[in-house]
């Protein structure tokens, strides 16, 4: 048995349309359950929201998403965490830059870097902070 890491985002009513754009940026395949499909309904209002939600890539990238009930509290938060998307080459990194910086602000422009060949940061238009990179050896 593995064991692996998967980034799991937290919203206020936007995993929805997180998952969708991350979908659009990286390809791969949403599934979405929402709290009235899991039969999970606490807040009516909230019946069609994300109780369980991914997007999944056949190379293996997976990124969770789920609404926080309104009952349950929830904070944003500053700098919480980093989703960091490492490929192989400029190419790949370059096209998924390209998808996420709709509606972000860029933190770090995409180029080249003492550590890596094409290194970038953004927040995206919810919140999410995204660091992309090219992976190469680390030399001290």
């Amino acid at each position: 048995m593995t064991a692996k890491a998967v980034t799991h985002l937290n919203f206020r009513g936007d995993a929805r349309e997180a998952l969708t754009f991350y979908q659009a940026a990286f390809g791969g395949d949403v599934m979405l359950v929402t709290y009235e499909d899991a039969g999970n309904v606490q807040e009516p209002a909230e019946a069609a929201q994300v109780m369980f939600g991914q997007v999944s890539t056949e190379d293996g990238l997976c990124v969770m998403a789920y609404d926080v009930p309104s009952g349950l509290p929830w904070d944003q938060g500053e700098n919480a965490f980093f989703v960091s998307v490492r490929g192989e080459t400029t190419q790949e990194i370059t096209a998924y830059w390209e998808k996420l910086t709709d509606g972000a602000t860029v933190l770090r422009p995409l180029g080249a870097a003492q550590w890596a060949p094409l290194y970038g940061m953004l927040r995206d238009k919810f919140g999410v902070i995204w660091v992309l990179d090219v992976v190469s050896e680390y030399t001290a």
